[in-house]
C-alpha cells in the first residue's frame, strides 16, 4: 500500500514564537514553510500582523505570505487549494512541507481535508457588511443560521461576514464534512503557562508600536484600504481604524490590543484543544521537539 506523503504542523496560541521553532525545525529536517494566518496572506499587513522578516526566514523558503491585496477578500477555500499545490510541490522537491500558524479553521482544512462550499465572494454583500460592528453583524448571521452561531468565532468579522455569504447564498451554512485525509499529519502545538504567554502578548504590542505599527497603517490607509476594511480584517486593524479616527489615542491603543490579543489567544485554545492528536510542548523544549519529528518521519 501506498505511504501518504507527510506534513509537519506547528501551531498554537499568538505570541508562543511558532515562526521560531518552524524554521529550526525546516533547517534541521530540509523543510519549507507554509503560512497559515488568514492576515498575513495580505501585502502591506507586515508589522500589525507580526509577519516573519528575511532576517527571521534565515533562508528557509515561505510560502502564502503577501499573495493578496489586502483590500480583496481571501476565503479558507482558496488558501486550501492553494497550499494543496504547494505542499505537491514542496514534496516534488524532496523536501518536508511545514505548515506553521494559529488560524484554527486554515490549519483544520488540510488536517481534517474539509469540503467546503464553493459559494464566490458577494462584492456588494460584503461592502454593505464591512461598515457593520461584529455585534451587529451577528445579528444579520441569527437571522439567517442559528445554528452556526455555536460554532464560529463571534469577534471574528471575516469569518462571520463569510457564513452570512454562504448562508445567503444556499439558506444556511452547510454542516462541516469531511473526505479521507490527503496525508500523514504530525501537529506540534506550542504552548505557554498564561502569566508568561500575558508578558508575550504586552511586549509583542509594545515591540510593533516601536517598529512603526501607526505609520503602515496611515500608509495602507492613503494607499486605499477603507477604515470598514480595517474593520473587517479585526484585532489591531479594527482598533487601528480607531486611532485613524481619532477616536482613541496611542496609549490607549496598545492597552486595548493588549486584551484584544489575550481574549483572541484564549479562543484559539478553545479551538486547539479540541484536537486530541495535537501533541503539545513548551516553545523551549527544541530537543524533545526534534526527535518527535525524527521519530515520525522514521
Amino acid at each position: 500500500m501506498q505511504r501518504k506523503p507527510k506534513i509537519i504542523v506547528v501551531l498554537g496560541q499568538t505570541a508562543t514564537g511558532k515562526s521560531a521553532v518552524a524554521v529550526e525545525l525546516a533547517k534541521k529536517f530540509n523543510g519549507e514553510i507554509i503560512s497559515a494566518d488568514s492576515r498575513q496572506i495580505y501585502k502591506g499587513l507586515d508589522i500589525a500582523t507580526g509577519k516573519v522578516t528575511k532576517k527571521e526566514m534565515r533562508g528557509v523558503s515561505h510560502h502564502m505570505l503577501n499573495v493578496v491585496s489586502p483590500k480583496k477578500s481571501f476565503s479558507v477555500a482558496e488558501w486550501q487549494e492553494k497550499t494543496k499545490k504547494i505542499i505537491s510541490e514542496i514534496h516534488s522537491r524532496e523536501k518536508l512541507p511545514i505548515i506553521c500558524g494559529g488560524t484554527g479553521f486554515y490549519i483544520q482544512s488540510i488536517v481534517k481535508n474539509v469540503v467546503l462550499p464553493e459559494v464566490p465572494p458577494n462584492t456588494k454583500l460584503r461592502k454593505k457588511l464591512e461598515s457593520k460592528t461584529a455585534v451587529e453583524i451577528v445579528k444579520v448571521l441569527q437571522k439567517l443560521d442559528q445554528k452556526i452561531l455555536k460554532t464560529i468565532d463571534r469577534k471574528n468579522p471575516t469569518r462571520l461576514i463569510r457564513a452570512i455569504e454562504i448562508a445567503t447564498e444556499l439558506g444556511a451554512v452547510p454542516k462541516i464534512k469531511t473526505e479521507k485525509p490527503e496525508y500523514e499529519i504530525l501537529q506540534i502545538g506550542l504552548k505557554l503557562p498564561e502569566k508568561i504567554l500575558r508578558k508575550n502578548i504586552r511586549d509583542r504590542v509594545l515591540s510593533r508600536v516601536k517598529a512603526g505599527i501607526f505609520a503602515e497603517a496611515k500608509k495602507l490607509h492613503a494607499g486605499g484600504l477603507s477604515l470598514s476594511r480595517f474593520r473587517s480584517l479585526g484585532l489591531e486593524y479594527r482598533l487601528l481604524a480607531d486611532f485613524l479616527q481619532k477616536k482613541i489615542s496611542r496609549a490607549e491603543f496598545a492597552e486595548q490590543l493588549e486584551i484584544a490579543d489575550w481574549h483572541y489567544a484564549r479562543r484559539q485554545w478553545q479551538w486547539f484543544k479540541r484536537d486530541k492528536n495535537i501533541r503539545w510542548f513548551s516553545p523551549t523544549a527544541g530537543k524533545k521537539i526534534e526527535k518527535e519529528v525524527k521519530n515520525f518521519l522514521d
